[in-house]
């Protein structure tokens, strides 16, 4: 992601997991990017980002989230009015009906459905923030 936002781009990258976050960091200044990235340790139930984003990618990850809802209108805070948003979810993890709620669970949110690009092996949505 740091390489597609360009120089003058930032990408918030956001882990519960602090160990997740370092790796992220030594990648990134190998990568030379590490001045794109701000890393943000986020509780269990709260994102923890001020910052409003173009553009949200949640990969492989939603259905370890407690409480989807929560996660989907918190995701939407942080997004600029229009942005996007990306789910992709592992088809070996989440059955297509499980993929299905979770997709309902975002509209519920607010979230507006735009496109369903392909990913192999996953299943994937495309939203607008409202």
């Amino acid at each position: 992601m740091a390489h597609l936002v360009g120089s003058g781009g930032k990408v918030i990258a956001v882990d519960v997991q602090p160990q997740i976050l370092e790796v992220l960091k030594k990648r990134a200044e190998k990568a030379g990017v590490s001045e794109r990235i701000v890393t943000v340790c986020c509780k269990q139930n709260k994102l923890s980002v001020s910052k409003k984003a173009d553009f949200a990618l949640a990969f492989y990850m939603v259905h370890e989230v407690p409480d989807r809802g929560i996660f989907f209108r918190q995701v939407i805070s942080c997004l600029k009015p229009g942005a996007r948003f990306f789910l992709v979810e592992p088809r070996a993890h989440v059955s297509r009906s499980a993929f299905k709620r979770t997709v309902e669970i975002a509209r519920a949110a607010g979230l507006i459905p735009a496109r369903k690009p392909r990913i192999l092996f996953s299943f994937v949505q495309l939203f607008k923030a409202p």
